[in-house]
């Protein structure tokens, strides 16, 4: 029988967005939830390789995590999980 790895739950904390995240989300016609699922899945978006390895190091020692995803209408929009994980904010890369 195949074992399943499991990976360890992604804990976002507290979920907040920025007012230019919250526009560009309604100028698409999308709902945050799915890039939060693409966050909590570690598919981390449009990340070089570098970034992808450092988040893989950073779940592993309890550093922040950042995704970066473009939406339907073109905007950039980062999901940033503080190291506590107490707080994952969604927020345009000139808000940070």
């Amino acid at each position: 029988m195949q074992q399943i790895s499991k990976q360890p739950a992604l804990e976002l904390g507290q979920i907040v967005a920025t007012p230019g995240a919250l526009a560009a989300l309604k100028k698409a016609g999308q709902q945050p939830g799915e890039f939060l699922t693409r966050h909590v899945n570690r598919e981390w978006g449009d990340l070089s390789d570098e970034d992808r390895k450092e988040n893989d190091y950073s779940l592993e020692h309890g550093f922040r995590l950042l995704s970066a995803y473009r939406t339907h209408a073109g905007d950039k929009l980062w999901i940033i999980t503080e190291s506590d994980r107490s707080v994952t904010t969604l927020l345009l890369p000139e808000e940070y």
